[in-house]
């Protein structure tokens, strides 16, 4: 399969990059900057938000990985709400239908366990209220989009090696579900890819 992945040169999508040729698909890696993709993949130039960009570089993909995302050092809080409808364009120009969305489970409560709905995510919603806003602003873009879409839904990002495994719920929360190490969320929008089961689900995953 040859995957387009959305911010290949960002640490979560740098990952995602990895873990697809390690399963031997062809990536293409969509970056804002020339020479900032991972090494042994193709390199496409193109802005989340420009259509015509993104749409050569989609050309020949059979998925798209959105892995564009706010970041603590960023005060770009519209990125994904601005990105995703080119995005949606794009793909529809290029005739590109499969599509896995990383979001974030803290801006959302459907589904949890006490702790995170009550506890927990009132907290880290104050605090992180504006990023958060771009991801609750985004998913209703991915709904309407009429695509192949699935939207994986991770809490607080970690670094280091994987830990190998992962839990996942569909539509809902994961009990006690507070971090997963990036390098397991990349697996996990690999294994999401593959399984044509969870298309139009959101997929809400955890260690």
């Amino acid at each position: 399969m040859r995957i387009a992945v959305l911010g290949a040169s960002g640490r979560t999508g740098g990952l995602i990059v990895d873990a697809a040729r390690a399963r031997g698909h062809e990536v293409v890696a969509v970056v804002r900057r020339a020479a900032s993709a991972p090494s042994g993949v193709i390199e496409r130039i193109a802005e989340g938000r420009d259509v015509d960009a993104l749409t050569a570089a989609l050309d020949g993909a059979d998925a798209a990985v959105f892995a564009i995302g706010p970041t603590a050092a960023s005060t770009d809080h519209t990125v994904m709400r601005e990105s995703m409808p080119a995005l949606v364009k794009a793909m529809r120009s290029a005739d590109v239908r499969r599509l896995v969305v990383v979001s974030a489970s803290g801006p959302f409560t459907d589904g949890d366990d006490p702790f995170l709905k009550f506890v927990a995510k009132p907290i880290v919603q104050r605090i992180l209220r504006e990023p958060f806003s771009d991801f609750v602003a985004t998913e209703p873009v991915v709904r309407s989009s009429a695509l192949d879409w699935t939207i994986v839904r991770p809490p607080q990002l970690k670094d280091g090696d994987a830990r190998g495994r992962y839990r996942r719920a569909n539509g809902g929360g994961v009990p006690f579900g507070i971090s997963i190490r990036r390098a397991d969320l990349a697996a996990a929008v690999l294994d999401v890819l593959d399984d044509d089961g969870t298309v139009g689900s959101t997929i809400t995953v955890a260690a």
